[in-house]
């Protein structure tokens, strides 16, 4: 089962010298690495985001088990859905799926096998080349995709629990969050916003992050991933987190009268 690119030559380059030009124009060797729990990227046009991934994918050792989580921004397929089994294919080469760890978590669930979620989803897939590029093109280089749709926090709590239990002992992996902040609003306001959701996940509150970004009506598109995974990693012992850089598409536009919030964060 081979997963094709669905946004490539649109949110980034389609062809590999092109793609490898940008994500080495984002990404730094000079950087200190952290084996870190989890992260949180943007998943933008690499144009807008790319250089907040790249950042935070620079900080991060890329190990060989990566659970990439997202929002599901289509409505497609079941609410929590994993892509089983096959190969991802990017323009830098294929990525196969971790069937280990995917079906440890479809038999525990909430989460369900299911395709039909990932054939157009451009949360994860944008993830991907960042992961290839960030590792070396290390050849034991495995993923486990989930996007999420909306469910309730309690939802959110038994898909954390189910993920730290597969992932415990399991030394060499990281869960990558997938998500943008506020999403059309001022500048000034997308800031606001975004400092409220931020400071609750620095502070490894998924409770909290829960509540403040339906309190305030943040346009957070992958709370949910953020949320199960900040459940997950206090479960796996995480002590802190950093904020590695925060931009917005004013930053990049110069328009700053609606903008799209980007964090990268590092929790370890």
């Amino acid at each position: 089962m081979v997963r094709y690119p669905a946004v490539a030559g649109q949110f980034y380059p389609g062809s590999p010298a092109e793609l490898k030009a940008y994500l080495e124009s984002f990404c730094r060797r000079d950087l200190p690495k952290v084996k870190a729990k989890a992260i949180m990227v943007p998943h933008a046009g690499y144009i807008y985001s790319g250089k907040v991934a790249g950042e935070t994918y620079s900080r991060a050792v890329i190990p060989s088990t990566n659970v990439v989580m997202g929002p599901n921004h289509t409505g497609l397929g079941r609410p929590v859905s994993v892509y089983p089994e096959g190969v991802w294919l990017t323009p830098l080469g294929e990525v196969p799926i971790n069937e280990e760890v995917a079906s440890e978590l479809i038999e525990k669930g909430p989460y369900e096998p299911d395709t039909a979620a990932h054939i157009y989803e451009h949360s994860l897939e944008v993830q991907v080349p960042f992961l290839q590029h960030c590792s070396g093109y290390r050849d034991d280089l495995s993923i486990v995709p989930v996007v999420f749709q909306h469910v309730p926090y309690s939802e959110c709590v038994r898909a954390g629990e189910t993920l730290a239990e597969v992932l415990s002992g399991r030394e060499d992996s990281l869960i990558v969050v997938s998500t943008d902040f506020s999403h059309y609003v001022s500048q000034e306001e997308a800031q606001k916003l975004d400092s409220l959701a931020i400071d609750a996940i620095l502070n490894l509150d998924p409770e909290e992050l829960y509540r403040r970004v339906h309190t305030y009506n943040i346009t957070m598109c992958g709370v949910i991933p953020a949320t199960v995974a900040l459940v997950a990693v206090k479960i796996l012992g995480a002590t802190g987190a950093e904020l590695v850089m925060y931009r917005t598409s004013g930053d990049v536009t110069g328009d700053y009268r609606q903008v799209v919030g980007y964090a990268g964060i590092i929790i370890y």
